[in-house]
């Protein structure tokens, strides 16, 4: 793989400060930002006022613990537009989530808020190695989710050509990345698979196309994956982070010159680390909820909103701002088996670092006999793999689940192409557990 570490005169003025100077600036924009908020959206002076906290209160960043948490209820509650924190005249745009588990969550943005995502998710794909003039494959979808426009916006304010392909069509994807020859591409970690397998089956060498980065978010991904698509692609496989309600992507994002972690813009986003069942803010290096405050957002400030993703703080190393760890799941994708809890990358860790004759297509799929749970992984067998084989590398994986994990469960190897592929995020649980 090439170095694509970035000439340091290339960086932005905060990427290259001091962390007192960096500090500094985030009390000055938090500051605002609260008032902004208490001011001009009536669930915050309601929250703060029923916790008896005011925005003179935050003279320091410490402070900010007194302030209460948002939560993706409060923004159904207030739907459609209730958090915005200027007159609906001057949103210029609005993207939403698809609202599957109830009302979806609307987010807007004024113009100078659209500037400020493309700065972000500009500086995010220079980070990853990406630099003016790449050609950029962006394979998020477009539309009211935020992957595929912040994703475009960002990649034309660092001066990269867009290949606005937008999600789908495989084949032609497959067709596109042949004949444009892109360095970049951004798309779903687990669609990129599906694409590496496309190649294959049209006799396409994936180590010997033109790309040189995949920048890959939206879902949890491991280190092992990376290994695995660094492998198949002989490219820099770089982690971006970000979600709508706090702005899109571009919140938090690794530098190609270390991969140790994703560094978060500090000067736009505020982050902390909770523990999830208490709310107390933990110090850096401990694992717990992530939550964040915007600085700088007009339309829709958040204070405090939790994520409900897993991870922790770290020092900065590329970048002064603050490192979080890749994902480790979900509160609510935390799967609660027999009284121990699981996620689906501790699945896919065990699959990548120890059976290889097992792919990292697989889904967890949840049943009910009776009062009690059950799990079946049904995983993919490699393309070489014989049944026997394959029969032992499921019995290879359930041992490894029960002696890491400390649960049983059940392993179904069936042939490749048997699990759905998806060409946004994977769904990793099914569950047809019927209602207690």
């Amino acid at each position: 793989m090439l170095d694509l570490t970035p000439d340091p005169a290339d960086l932005e003025p905060v990427e290259r400060a001091s962390v007192d100077e960096l500090r500094a600036l985030q009390l000055e924009r938090l500051r605002w930002t609260v008032r902004h908020a208490y001011d001009n959206v009536a669930h915050y002076r309601r929250a703060f006022d029923e916790v008896g906290a005011h925005p003179d209160d935050v003279r320091e960043l410490a402070d900010l613990a007194r302030l209460p948490f948002t939560a993706k209820d409060d923004l159904r509650d207030n739907y459609p537009f209730g958090m915005f924190a200027v007159p609906r005249e001057r949103i210029v745009r609005v993207h939403a989530s698809s609202g599957t588990t109830g009302r979806p969550t609307v987010v807007g943005y004024t113009r100078e808020d659209i500037d400020t995502w493309a700065t972000v998710v500009a500086r995010s794909i220079r980070a990853s190695g990406g630099r003016p003039g790449d050609v950029l494959h962006n394979a998020y979808g477009y539309g009211l989710f935020t992957g595929g426009l912040g994703a475009h916006y960002g990649a034309e304010k660092l001066g990269c050509t867009v290949v606005p392909v937008s999600g789908g069509m495989t084949e032609r994807q497959v067709q596109l990345i042949s004949d444009f020859e892109p360095d970049i591409i951004m798309v779903t970690p687990s669609y990129m698979l599906a694409l590496v397998e496309e190649m294959e089956r049209q006799g396409i060498d994936p180590r010997a196309t033109s790309l040189k980065v995949g920048i890959f978010g939206a879902e949890p991904w491991t280190q092992d994956m990376r290994a695995e698509m660094e492998q198949r692609l002989d490219i820099h496989a770089v982690d971006i982070y970000g979600l709508s309600e706090v702005m899109g992507p571009g919140v938090a994002n690794e530098c190609v010159e270390t991969k140790d972690g994703l560094h978060v813009w500090e000067d736009h986003f505020y982050p902390e680390v909770v523990d999830p069942l208490t709310g107390e803010v933990l110090p850096d290096g401990e694992e717990g909820e992530l939550v964040f405050t915007s600085l700088t957002k007009q339309a829709m400030p958040v204070i405090r909103y939790r994520t409900r993703d897993l991870t922790r703080l770290l020092p900065g190393t590329a970048r002064p701002m603050r490192r979080m760890e890749k994902i480790t799941g979900r509160t609510d994708d935390m799967i609660i088996l027999r009284g121990v809890n699981l996620f689906p990358t501790q699945i896919e860790e065990l699959i990548l670092g120890a059976v290889p004759a097992l792919s990292p297509h697989f889904q967890c799929r949840l049943e009910r006999t009776g009062t009690l749970d059950s799990m079946t992984v049904v995983v993919e067998h490699r393309e070489s793999v014989t049944g026997d084989q394959a029969a032992a590398a499921g019995a290879e994986l359930r041992r490894l689940v029960k002696a890491s994990i400390g649960v049983s469960v059940a392993v179904e190897a069936v042939a490749p192409g048997t699990v759905e592929r998806s060409v946004g995020k994977m769904r990793r649980i099914v569950d047809v557990r019927p209602p207690r």
